[in-house]
């Protein structure tokens, strides 16, 4: 029981840096200000933290809950695979050090011209598919926080971009829908 509270408390720790960082963009914790700075130890340390919690968690309640297999299989296996290709498209798409937040150069290619925020897309349906596969109420719990946090992140990001890229930033945002 120990993990799952240490893994509910991070998760709930990270939406709630998340959340902090729409609500004062001017002391914000995520999109981190640069790479050596408090935030972006704490934010990604908490991240890194939180999977590795996650990880045990998983093979601790694996196939614990109430779904039958083959429905676990035929709809969790396609969600997990269509999230992660989408998640791993954008990570390539926008490169490493936009993923993690720092200014890299402002980027409108590939799938990136059809949605702001294929990666968080790719999460959220990844996610959806593993509360589906792994079959558990203690990881469902998990990750409908960590979903939350991922729908959250781009009204923060969103403030940061426009003071990082501003009328090239608006113009793309006008023009490209946030999710789908």
């Amino acid at each position: 029981m120990i993990i799952f509270y240490t893994t509910l408390l991070v998760n709930f720790l990270l939406f709630s840096l998340t959340a902090w960082s729409i609500f004062f963009p001017k002391k914000r914790v995520w999109p981190p200000p640069y790479k050596s700075s408090w935030q972006y130890y704490i934010y990604w340390g908490l991240f890194y933290f939180g999977i590795a919690l996650t990880t045990i968690l998983v093979i601790l309640n694996y196939n614990s809950w109430v779904i039958l297999n083959e429905i676990r299989y035929f709809l969790g296996i396609p969600l997990i695979s269509t999230g992660l290709i989408l998640l791993c498209f954008g990570i390539y798409t926008l490169g490493i050090k936009n993923t993690y937040g720092l200014k890299d150069g402002f980027k409108i290619k590939s799938i990136y011209k059809y949605t702001r925020n294929p990666q968080y897309v790719g999460d959220v349906i990844m996610l959806t598919g593993l509360i589906v596969f792994l079959n558990s109420a203690d990881l469902t719990i998990i990750f409908l926080i960590q979903i939350l946090t991922f729908i959250i992140m781009p009204f923060t990001e969103e403030i940061w971009l426009e003071e990082k890229y501003g009328v090239e930033y608006l113009n793309y945002k006008q023009k490209t829908s946030r999710f789908i």
